[in-house]
Parts: C-alpha cells; structure tokens; sequence
C-alpha cells in the first residue's frame, strides 16, 4: 500500500508513523475501548512501535480521527487489533474503510490470514470478509498473570 490513499471523501488514510498523534491513541484505547481499559501510556507507545499502524486524518485538517494496528511479519502472520474511530467520527463507513485498507494491504503479500478477537463487532467485520476460526480447536493461548490481577480465563481482543 502507498503511504496515504483516500478513504471516503473527507479522509486521507497513511501508515506514515510519524503522523500517528501518539496521546491521542492512548486516551481513546485506555479511557474508551474495552479491551484496552486503563492500557499505561508505555505499554501502548510499544505496542505502537512494534506494529504496523494505520491512521484515518481528517483531509481538511489533519487531524487524526480513526486508528487500527497491526502486528505482523509482512509474510506469515497478522493480528488486527486497536482499531478505534473516534465516536465524532462514527457512522460515516470510516471503520470499515480502514479495515478494508488493511486487508488491501496485507492482500498481495501472500499472508494465509489475518486474524482479529471482538467481542462486540462480527457483523463489522463480516462484511469485510472476515469469518469466525474454521478450526477454533487448533488455537491456544498462553496468558500471563497481569499486574492489576490474574490472567483472563480465556484470552480477550486485547
């Protein structure tokens, strides 16, 4: 994917890192999305170091509106996750234009998946094309016990 292409008429989408209002991530995911609540403001700048990440900008003034990561290899493996738009954002289709353009981009690269965890939002990411795990029982996970408690019983989207 070029760095930048238009996502509806309004938004420029870029995986430029520098663009990414690295706070203003923060504030979403650790106050508002509830697989990151109360995420340090250290462990999200990592995250978003060790990702590829993908920023929506409003065209007329930059400013960021929608985000999603991803980790992946660029090869073998992706694992969409983060993706937040901001809720004066919503209901314009910009969610579902930035994971399309994350599946555009991941798409010739020869990638057997991408993967993702919702609690809440299949009917979203059916759409894309998104399905649930054809074989649920080939998956595991191995969780570590947090600072602020135990690890989940079953692994989260986080």
């Amino acid at each position: 994917m070029d760095t930048t292409a238009t996502a509806l008429d309004a938004y420029e989408l870029s995986t430029d890192p520098a663009r990414l209002d690295r706070a203003r991530i923060h504030h979403w995911l650790s106050t508002d999305a509830y697989w990151a609540i109360g995420r340090s403001r250290d462990k999200q700048d990592r995250a978003i170091d060790g990702s590829l990440n993908f920023g929506a900008y409003e065209t007329a003034t930059g400013e960021l509106v929608a985000y999603a990561r991803v980790v992946t290899d660029h090869a073998t493996f992706a694992w969409l996750c983060d993706v937040y738009v901001d809720r004066s954002a919503r209901g314009q289709g910009l969610g579902t234009a930035l994971v399309e353009a994350v599946r555009d981009h991941f798409a010739p690269l020869g990638i057997k998946r991408i993967v993702l965890a919702t609690e809440d939002a299949h009917g979203v990411y059916e759409k894309i094309g998104f399905q649930a795990l054809a074989a649920p029982e080939h998956w595991m996970a191995l969780p570590f016990p947090q600072p602020d408690g135990p690890p989940p019983s079953r692994p989260t989207g986080e």
